[in-house]
């Protein structure tokens, strides 16, 4: 028997029938002689002695009677507790029956992808808990399969672009409306590599949000990795006309972290800063100790962050409105892949703008050791 409302209306039963068993042999065991012991204080002689002849029969089947009434009554009363217990059983069964029912319904929904599906919250408790739960869980899902369905026509939008580039200068070429030439085929090598990276960004995005990111750390002096990367952009800089300015400070910041992925992350923060800011402005780096942590701070004077974009900053294909175009626009996931790789370091990447047009600050925090 696997049912649980045919368990429950059993147990009911049981219990029933169990305190009807044990009141009729209390009773029947124990009426007579209390019976006995009422009539031996009865101040009447003709009912009161039990060896007084014909009392003695009038109270033996005076006492006979009694025992045979209280039987009846026993059985009576059993019978009713019973039908009582068994009604309900069934009524507490119903109840508790119908909401785990809905709740079936709704897990099944959810599990053949109708994440809109809701169950109704019961008067109990624990099943309400329970029905919420499963109500959070369909909502998680439907935001997740949004998120899924979001991120492909991301990344269908993002494959359009160079696509579209290399199919019209191939097809140009085709035609001989375009010349073969290496200022031509330049151009398509570019929009190769634009698709290379992003193919890279979004492996490395994969693998940043199932935690399969894997960080090799070693004793490493922050300000040193931070200053180096940003070098590496300094003639990015000087093309765009930006002042890079690079201020490592004086005091160690040696922690515990994979050198390659910080500089990765910090790449990516200066290269955002970079094509977020026009010819003629400033991005600056610096370095400093602060309560147990190493922060690299890397501010620049671009186009900032409206408040309302902030808690945008780090999704994904998100791009500061304003920002520089051109064909190394970058993939839109950097910032997404930067704090994924602070967050596997025990650290934290926050960004900061007093609004657009004011320039925007980024602040990478780790644990220092």
């Amino acid at each position: 028997m696997r049912s649980l409302s045919a368990r429950m209306v059993l147990s009911h039963l049981l219990v029933a029938l169990l305190g009807a068993v044990t009141t009729f042999f209390v009773v029947r065991a124990l009426a007579p002689a209390l019976f006995d012991a009422s009539l031996r204080g009865n101040p009447n002689p003709g009912m009161g002695r039990p060896g007084g002849g014909q009392g003695q029969g009038q109270g033996q089947a005076l006492r006979d009677q009694f025992a045979s009434a209280v039987d009846s009554s026993l059985l009576l009363g059993a019978l009713i507790g019973v039908v009582a217990a068994a009604i309900l059983g069934a009524l507490l069964a119903y109840r508790i029956g119908r909401p785990l029912a809905e709740l079936r319904r709704t897990t099944r929904d959810i599990a053949e992808g109708q994440y809109q599906s809701r169950a109704a919250v019961p008067n109990e408790t624990e099943l309400a808990g329970l029905a919420t739960d499963v109500n959070t869980l369909g909502a998680a899902l439907a935001e997740t399969e949004a998120r899924r369905l979001r991120l492909l026509g991301e990344v269908a939008h993002e494959l359009r672009t160079p696509l579209t580039v290399i199919d019209g200068y191939v097809e140009g070429m085709i035609d001989q409306v375009l010349p073969t030439t290496p200022a031509n085929l330049a151009q398509i090598s570019d929009e190769v590599r634009r698709l290379r990276r992003l193919s890279d960004d979004l492996s490395m995005l994969s693998r940043a949000e199932e935690g399969r990111l894997v960080i090799s750390p070693s004793r490493v002096d922050l300000r040193e990795v931070a200053g180096r990367a940003a070098e590496r952009l300094r003639p990015q800089a000087e093309d765009a006309g930006i002042d890079l300015v690079i201020e490592p400070g004086d005091v160690p910041l040696a922690a515990d972290a994979d050198a390659d992925r910080l500089a990765q992350a910090v790449t990516n923060i200066i290269g955002n800063a970079l094509r977020a800011t026009p010819s003629g402005g400033r991005v600056q780096l610096t370095c400093r100790r602060e309560a147990g942590h190493g922060v690299i701070e890397i501010s620049d004077t671009g186009v900032g962050i409206a408040q309302a974009d902030l808690s945008r900053i780090f999704e994904r294909f998100y791009r500061v409105p304003g920002s520089r175009s051109g064909g190394d626009a970058g993939s839109g996931i950097g910032l997404t892949i930067s704090r994924s790789i602070l967050t596997r370091h025990g650290g934290s990447l926050t960004a900061t703008s007093p609004g657009a047009g004011q320039g925007a600050t980024f602040t990478l925090r780790l644990p220092l050791a």
